[in-house]
């Protein structure tokens, strides 16, 4: 009779034991939130910062690398929406992704070049290493892959501060502490 307890016990904690690590699994899943690179022919082109709104995720070109003879300030001259003439630095060119995982759906992400909004899907990989990013016009299948490398958290200090400020409040150092100004007193000279 005694042991029949300690086995039920063990099983118990067995049991336990495994949905907590199932839920510590998932609680540890990676996201899409982070800073992103795309790169092209190995040279970076865009960092998209990338955060989440309550399981929405919203992603913003957070620092560009314009090519030699690219205007070194575009802004979204072609947009129709919101974002008509908005500078692309610091832009929301993703929208709307609903978490599912390691998937994203139900998102749009816009062509600045042309201002043509197209349907997007996205996927974390298992390492949380690489983003999948579809955009597509009316089926997936038809769509392009576009796989971005998540940058270490440590570069979001090269961004430009107004970004970070704007969209990671919580990370802005505090401002430093205004200098006090000292009164001098003057020198008795009296002797």
């Amino acid at each position: 009779m005694w042991n029949a307890r300690p086995k039920a016990l063990a099983a118990a904690l067995g049991l336990a034991a495994l949905i907590a690590a199932a839920g510590a699994s998932a609680a540890a899943e990676p996201t899409a939130a982070g800073l992103w690179q795309k790169t092209s022919d190995g040279k970076p082109v865009i960092w998209v910062l990338f955060v989440d709104h309550d399981g929405v995720y919203e992603g913003i070109m957070a620092r560009l690398f314009p090519r030699p003879g690219d205007d070194p300030n575009p802004i979204c001259a072609k947009c129709t929406d919101d974002r008509k003439n908005a500078p692309s630095l610091g832009l929301s060119f993703i929208r709307g992704m609903k978490r599912n995982g390691l998937k994203y759906e139900d998102g749009t992400i816009l062509d600045p070049r042309d201002g043509k909004v197209y349907h997007a899907v996205m996927s974390v990989s298992e390492d949380g290493q690489t983003l999948t990013v579809r955009g597509y016009i009316v089926f997936q299948w038809a769509g392009m892959n576009e796989d971005w490398q998540r940058l270490p958290d440590g570069d979001i200090a090269q961004l430009d501060p107004a970004i970070v400020a704007r969209y990671l409040p919580a990370q802005v150092p505090p401002a430093p502490p205004a200098p006090t100004r000292s009164v001098a007193k003057p020198k008795n000279n009296s002797r």
